[in-house]
């Protein structure tokens, strides 16, 4: 998320607070497809990472990026954080430890996914190469220790920082040393919302074991497939993981606002200020928790679009959906992870395959794979099919939901084209992180260093 939301329209109500997550609602010829992709900055000379300060530096590369798309920046105080897009809805925003995200806009078609994601990085590129800067698409820091790692200098992050250790052992890791992709989605209705909800929910797991690439840690294998996928099991139980709820029959947007309630807040903003409300839920705050604490204490819209965006389920519900459970990649997966979800929902025949695929699956057993998945990634078992098998069917499904949309490039072809990638996975029976692994205990000579250069944007 590039910037924090300033509303000041008063909600009061749990009807006010689900009547605009149901504003989201569109009809399914409105759909769009957002693309979001992190990586790491470094330094090509020695690989290691960006400062946040400096004539080299992340501030430098947002301010060349301002100057050279005209966006307009997003400012913490005198600190430029990110940049929006003029006119537009795309921005460029930058993680806890100076991780560079772009947030594309909403676009109809994988085609122009693609396109601004090369656009994106090809201007990065032109910014970044004069001072030597590089940029990693996988989906953890291999080399870097948290206290090698910088921190940027945005105020929500030093909330986040003082909370996250009393709520979980990795939340730093989250923040600092993970990237991922993700695709933000539509929804029709709340019956849609739902079906989408629980559906992406199931192949959650399955999403985070084809795009499994951080193997290592400091320097070293560290045992598992996705490190970012374990360092989300125990970063922030309250606010991460499934919901439960959204297994049940009637679950809607009541039940979600009703789950997002009860979680504690990090922060609110009044003129300019972050305040930090870690002590508080929301529901505590809409019941007047905050009042002489701050002048303005009753809670507004913006308040609430701000704890929506600190939520962090594995899909997470605003007023579209957000499929979370990817780590970062190369630049092919750029355009293959949203390919995968578009492919499965936004087909209905496709969408309602996929649901008699996963009828069965209970949370308990996406539960366990979820748990799985981190160190067995394809060769994870739910009953007695491993996630290979299961992916086989999933990616057939995907891809003729894809080809059913029938959106076509210059040269006549499908969505399905960004499917290859996982075609290709699913031929090797390996993952990105299995090929790193094989490859750090072989040509590389048992060190992570060559991952620099050679999986570089």
């Amino acid at each position: 998320m590039a910037r924090d939301t300033t509303d000041h329209t008063p909600v009061s109500s749990i009807g006010d607070l689900t009547a605009y997550i149901a504003t989201g609602c569109k009809p399914a010829e409105d759909f769009r497809i957002g693309t979001e992709h992190e990586k790491f900055a470094f330094f090509q000379a020695d690989h290691t990472p960006v400062p946040y300060f400096g004539p080299r530096s992340i501030s430098a590369l947002l301010t060349g990026m301002q100057e050279k798309l005209g966006w307009q920046p997003i400012m913490d105080g005198d600190n430029i954080i990110g940049l929006a897009e003029t006119g537009g809805m795309g921005a460029i925003s930058i993680e806890p430890g100076g991780q560079f995200e772009l947030s594309g806009a909403p676009l109809e078609t994988l085609h122009e996914t693609c396109r601004e994601s090369n656009q994106h990085l090809a201007v990065l590129r032109d910014i970044a190469e004069p001072m030597g800067i590089r940029f990693l698409g996988i989906g953890g820091s291999p080399s870097w220790t948290l206290a090698q790692t910088p921190r940027m200098p945005k105020s929500r992050y030093e909330i986040m920082t003082r909370y996250m250790p009393k709520v979980g052992t990795k939340g730093l890791d989250m923040m600092y040393r993970t990237c991922t992709i993700q695709v933000n989605l539509d929804f029709s209705s709340e019956a849609d919302m739902a079906r989408k909800m629980q559906l992406s929910l199931k192949l959650q797991p399955l999403a985070t074991a084809l795009f499994a690439s951080s193997p290592f840690t400091e320097g070293k294998p560290n045992g598992l497939k996705s490190w970012r996928g374990d360092i989300w099991r125990d970063t922030d139980n309250a606010r991460a993981g499934l919901l439960p709820d959204a297994f049940q029959p009637g679950f809607g947007f009541e039940r979600y606002v009703e789950w997002a309630l009860d979680v504690p807040m990090y922060f609110i903003v009044r003129d300019g200020r972050y305040h930090d409300c870690t002590h508080v839920t929301f529901r505590q705050f809409m019941n007047g928790a905050l009042k002489g604490e701050v002048t303005d204490y009753e809670p507004t819209l913006g308040d609430w679009t701000n704890h929506l965006g600190t939520l962090f389920p594995d899909v997470r519900l605003k007023r579209y959906l957000e499929m979370r459970g990817a780590d970062g990649g190369p630049w092919r997966r750029i355009c293959a992870l949203p390919a995968f979800w578009v492919g499965l929902l936004y087909d209905e025949t496709a969408m309602a395959a996929a649901e008699d695929l996963t009828r069965d699956w209970t949370y308990e057993d996406v539960l366990s794979l979820r748990n799985e998945v981190p160190a067995k990634a394809l060769s994870a078992e739910l009953g007695e099919r491993s996630l290979l098998e299961i992916s086989r069917e999933v990616i057939k499904i995907s891809s003729a939901g894809l080809k059913a949309r029938a959106r076509l490039n210059g040269d006549g072809q499908d969505e399905s084209i960004f499917l290859q990638t996982l075609d290709e996975i699913l031929a090797k029976k390996r993952t990105l992180a299995d090929d790193l692994l094989a490859l750090y205990n072989g040509r590389w000579n048992g060190s992570v260093e060559p991952v620099f250069d050679e999986f570089q944007y």
